[in-house]
C-alpha cells in the first residue's frame, strides 16, 4: 500500500504544526520545498476535516484546531485518502467480468482485512507520538 502525496504532505504539515503554534503556507512550503499551491489544497482539507484552522489577515496562518494527543494518524489518513482500492476488485464499482477467479478468490477479503489492520495500527498513533520529545521538549 502507498499514502497518496496529499495524504503525506497533510502530516508532515500537521507535525510541523506540533513544533510551531502557527505557520503560513509559504513558511511550509519553504520548510518542506514543497508547490505553494499544493500546499493551499492541503491546508484546505485539513481545514474541512477539522485538523486545522485557519486565520486570515495580518499574523494569519494555520494552527492545530485539538491537542497534537487527540489526533491519531489514522484518521487522519482515512480523512485524506480518497479510496483504498489496493487491488482492482475493491472498487466500490467494480464489476469487470473479465476477472474470472472472482468466484472463488479470497484476495479481496485478504486485502481489506490487511487494509483494517493497517489502518488500526496507525490509530494507535498521534501526532504527539509521533515526534520525539527529544524534539518537542516534553514527553506525549
Amino acid at each position: 500500500m502507498q499514502l497518496t502525496l496529499h495524504t503525506d504532505y497533510s502530516l508532515r504539515v500537521l507535525i510541523y504544526l506540533t513544533q510551531h503554534p502557527t505557520a503560513t503556507i509559504s513558511e511550509l512550503a519553504d520548510y518542506y520545498q514543497l508547490s505553494r499551491n499544493h500546499l493551499v489544497k492541503v491546508v484546505n482539507a485539513l481545514g474541512k476535516h477539522g485538523f486545522i484552522v485557519t486565520m486570515r489577515g495580518k499574523g494569519g496562518g494555520v494552527r492545530l484546531a485539538r491537542d497534537p494527543r487527540e489526533i491519531s494518524v489514522g484518521e487522519v489518513v482515512r480523512r485524506m485518502e480518497t479510496h483504498f482500492d489496493v487491488v482492482e476488485c475493491l472498487r466500490e464499482s467494480y464489476s469487470h467480468p473479465a476477472c474470472r477467479a472472482l468466484p472463488f478468490c479470497g484476495l479481496r477479503k485478504a486485502v481489506q482485512l490487511a487494509t483494517e489492520r493497517f489502518l488500526a495500527d496507525l490509530d494507535g498513533y498521534t501526532l504527539a507520538s509521533v515526534v520525539p520529545p527529544s524534539v518537542t521538549g516534553k514527553s506525549p
